[in-house]
């Protein structure tokens, strides 16, 4: 029997992206079922796409998998803008059926209150200096590409995964600064809302961690640690990494072939979205 929770969060999944771990995410919600799904933003890199990206079948088999979870276990699906994905920007809100597009979300958890946004607003250099984060994002583009194949001469050895770029966040003094600074900011949008919590991705950085009263959590991404936030239906949260997760499965938990295959092109699912009034 699936697992089932109350709600999973993902973030940062950069669908478009050589490096996007999308088999792996779709092997994921296709072990899993929940109630509600929220899309914390970056699921779609629009800006890679207008690059140099490309968008294949296993790209859109994430939607097809979306559909699944809407159509087959009546899920609820939020999917909040991210800087990636800000083309959305000039269609928001839409909605269609029990699938949602906006800015942010207010979840409730039992007694408590989460202030759910993808976090990019918070980031002074992606909101005023666009043209640095571009900059940014060609030099965190490298670095995926050092990791990836890093990581496959450390699997052809029989060693574990190891992630290059959490390793030089926790090492740079500025990186650490950031984050703490990003961390205290989103909290402070907590309170500023009456939240008990605030949830965030955009920093590839998962946590879950009391910051003086406000519970903050980061669903951190799919192109490195592959992590995922889940509410239990008691109510607990939890961090899944999905090679923890995986270790422990058997290898029927490998999504089936058709579960790969094309579902819907992404333009025919935009096109069939409504406003939200």
């Amino acid at each position: 029997m699936k697992p089932h929770f109350k709600t999973i969060i993902l973030s940062d999944i950069h669908l478009g992206i050589r490096n996007s771990r999308v088999k792996e995410v779709v092997a994921f919600l296709s072990a899993h079922k929940c109630d509600t799904l929220i899309l914390n933003g970056d699921i779609i890199d629009g800006w890679q796409l207008k690059k140099s990206g490309e968008w294949k079948k296993k790209h859109t088999a994430f939607f097809r998998i979306i559909m699944k979870y809407m159509h087959k276990y009546n899920t609820k699906v939020i999917y909040l803008r991210g800087n990636h994905d800000d083309f959305l920007d000039e269609i928001l809100p839409f909605s269609f059926g029990q699938f949602i597009i906006k800015r942010h979300h207010i979840l409730h958890s039992g007694s408590k209150k989460y202030y759910v946004v993808h976090g990019d607003i918070f980031d002074s250099i992606t909101t005023n200096l666009k043209w640095l984060a571009r900059l940014g994002d060609v030099g965190y583009t490298f670095l995926l590409w050092l990791n990836r194949h890093y990581n496959q001469y450390r699997l052809r050895r029989g060693m574990s995964y190891y992630s290059l770029s959490q390793v030089v966040k926790a090492k740079v003094k500025s990186a650490v600064s950031f984050i703490s600074d990003y961390e205290e900011q989103l909290c402070e949008v907590a309170k500023a809302n009456d939240c008990d919590g605030v949830i965030c991705g955009h920093i590839h950085q998962a946590a879950d961690k009391q910051i003086e009263n406000i519970h903050y959590l980061n669903s951190g991404d799919w192109v490195e640690t592959m992590s995922a936030l889940v509410e239990t239906q008691e109510g607990e949260w939890k961090i899944l990494y999905y090679n923890d997760w995986a270790a422990q499965q058997q290898p029927t938990a490998t999504p089936k072939h058709d579960e790969l295959e094309m579902y819907a092109a992404p333009a025919l699912l935009l096109e069939s979205l409504t406003p939200q009034f």
